[in-house]
């Protein structure tokens, strides 16, 4: 027979043991924050002239641009930010040539919903969704997700379309800001107003538990020598807004000891892992 000093110390520990692994579970359970992050590619072309991004410089000039969204996967569920071009144009073989010969021809290499099926994320997995802004290289695929919530800007929801058509269907659910948005209530996604681009336009500010902060650009900047020379496009709505909302990402940038990834810079994307392979 055990002796009593003996049993009451294996009762102990196992009492002690049995508390640890609910303390575990509960941890578990309780688990917050962004787990991984994917970088999308949404689209490939060709500026025309890249004057109208660098008023006074560059008159004639092409340059090659990406259009990059990204698929988050949080603890509380999947993410995605930006949509890119409309999946439709992957079937153009000559691609979507723009309606000003200065903007952006654009080709869909991969459709988004291809991307999303080899990562084994089906559209309805999607329960959140924000976009930068309305130009549809960024809100291309919005109704591929019609149940996921879309997180826009009031002022960019409301901003009337072509011939007064507003830029989403009425019946996509949506929550509309009025501002900055932490997203899941942990900090580790926040959605950042940024207006000038568009009247409504936002940023997305990622914490990683590995690679640190990230900030995603939208149009803020489209490119690293206007962001260095904080050079606002000439299609902007609002030169000043475009200025100021610069100046706030610096902030951020510095704040959150961040990285800034620039939505259509070819050079950045050309050295960041593509899905299948992530940022944690």
């Amino acid at each position: 027979m055990m002796p009593r000093i003996a049993r009451k110390f294996a009762l102990a520990l196992a009492a002690a043991l049995l508390a640890l692994s609910g303390h575990a579970a509960v941890a578990q359970s309780e688990k917050t924050g962004v787990e991984r992050l994917y970088v999308l590619n949404c689209g490939e072309g060709t500026a025309g002239d890249i004057s109208r991004w660098t008023p006074g410089l560059n008159e004639g000039k092409t340059m090659d641009f990406v259009d990059t969204c990204y698929l988050i996967k949080h603890a509380k569920g999947w993410f995605l930010w930006d949509t890119g071009i409309a999946d439709s144009v992957a079937a153009m073989p000559n691609g979507l040539p723009p309606s000003d010969p200065k903007a952006v021809a654009w080709r869909r290499p991969k459709t988004l919903q291809g991307q999303l099926e080899q990562l084994g994320v089906k559209p309805d997995d999607i329960k959140a969704m924000g976009v930068s802004h309305t130009h549809p290289d960024h809100s291309g695929n919005v109704e591929l997700f019609p149940q996921a919530t879309l997180y826009v800007q009031k002022a960019e929801y409301d901003w009337p379309g072509a011939n007064n058509e507003p830029r989403f269907k009425p019946s996509h659910p949506v929550e509309l800001l009025a501002g900055d948005k932490d997203v899941f209530g942990d900090g580790s996604l926040t959605i950042l107003s940024t207006p000038g681009h568009t009247p409504g336009h936002q940023s997305l500010l990622v914490k990683l538990p590995k690679t640190g902060a990230v900030i995603l650009s939208g149009d803020v900047v489209h490119f690293k020598d206007n962001w260095d020379n904080r050079r606002v496009p000439s299609m902007n709505v609002d030169k000043d807004q475009s200025a100021a909302s610069m100046q706030k990402i610096a902030d951020v940038l510095a704040k959150e000891k961040a990285q800034l990834w620039i939505n259509h810079d070819k050079a950045q994307r050309d050295s960041q892992k593509m899905a299948p392979e992530f940022y944690d």
